[in-house]
């Protein structure tokens, strides 16, 4: 421990020294100057927080009546009151339910079945340049490099309303990291996985801004995002470079005038889909991959699915054929029956 001086005792002996030696004592020394203190900034002139306040609001408020514009045409007033009439109506059928479906039991068998029509097959098949509605077998395929979500909305979305969706994509990215182990998460940089949040009429005009914003898509996919038809409430796509079975970009669309519950079972669906599970069977239960709308959200179900797609004892480009007696050996672990 270093302790402070005692100046008192320093003195008395240094005049003890002095009177015992027969050299006159040295002259006293002036302690050295102490150091200028260095020279102040200039302070700052102090932001004005009232007027930035002010700024900020004045912006909300100008976002907020953009918003009300161009959400309030005649096309996109139609399209809110049919999605709003549809999601009513599946609720009071018991349908979009908010649980994670582990009421209802699970086998490995049935599981391994599922995962082989969701992930090893598309739901669409592309013929003469345009998308049919037709499920075709397909290889494994899935992401590489980590998946960086970007999201863009439309004038149509208001403030509040941005900071919602982003809340909620934020958490779906943070789900799906979980259970698959792989790197997703939202970014404000270029990212690969687009998310585009518009209206009827901004929809509509999508199509020179998904040219720029996914190199090289097909002219087919570009009129299906524009065209969507009023019964597909949120699509996806994922693509990969040349015959590659691995992902590299992919581009969802959420319609701007969907509510609630409609609204976030589309980010749950479409981020989910858009890392490997690219198909939707009326035979998957409990599952949002599946078109009678049972479920809202991701399930049970779902997530053991992700982990099947990402476990590393699978790799990209493999058939059905290949990849089958792996997934149920995976099906069995996550289920607890090894055998």
């Amino acid at each position: 421990m270093i302790r402070p001086a005692r100046p008192c005792l320093a003195l008395a002996l240094l005049l003890a020294l002095a009177a015992c030696s027969d050299r006159p004592p040295e002259p006293e020394t002036s302690p050295p100057a102490a150091e200028a203190p260095p020279p102040q900034r200039p302070e700052q002139p102090r932001a004005d927080q009232a007027a930035l306040r002010r700024e900020r609001a004045e912006t909300a408020r100008a976002a907020a009546a953009r918003a009300d514009v161009a959400a309030n045409t005649p096309a996109s007033r139609n399209m809110r009151d049919y999605l709003t009439g549809i999601e009513q109506a599946l609720i009071a059928r018991g349908r979009l339910r908010t649980d994670d479906g582990s009421d209802i039991a699970l086998t490995p068998e049935k599981l391994a079945e599922d995962f082989v029509e969701v992930a090893l097959h598309d739901e669409y098949l592309r013929q003469g340049g345009k998308l049919i509605s037709r499920p075709t077998p397909a290889p494994l395929r899935r992401w590489q490099q980590p998946v960086a979500i970007r999201l863009e909305f439309g004038d149509s979305v208001a403030p509040v309303q941005r900071n919602r969706d982003r809340a909620e994509i934020a958490d779906v990215a943070a789900r799906l990291q979980r259970v698959s182990g792989h790197s997703v998460g939202l970014t404000g940089a270029a990212g690969n996985f687009q998310v585009l949040i518009l209206s009827e009429d901004e929809r509509r005009a999508i199509g020179p801004r998904l040219a720029s914003l996914v190199p090289g898509i097909p002219e087919g996919d570009i009129a299906a995002l524009r065209d969507l038809v009023p019964q597909n409430y949120c699509t996806v796509f994922a693509y990969s470079s040349g015959n590659s079975p691995v992902y590299s970009q992919a581009v969802a669309l959420v319609r701007a005038e969907l509510p609630p519950r409609l609204r976030r079972s589309c980010m749950h669906e479409e981020l989910a889909q858009g890392m490997g599970l690219a198909n939707d069977s009326p035979r998957a239960r409990p599952s949002v991959f599946n078109d009678d709308e049972e479920f809202a959200y991701l399930t049970r179900h779902d997530e053991l699915l992700l982990k099947i797609l990402y476990d590393p004892r699978l790799r990209p480009g493999m058939t059905e054929a290949e990849a089958r007696p792996i997934v149920l050996q995976i099906a069995r672990e996550l289920l607890g029956t090894e055998v």
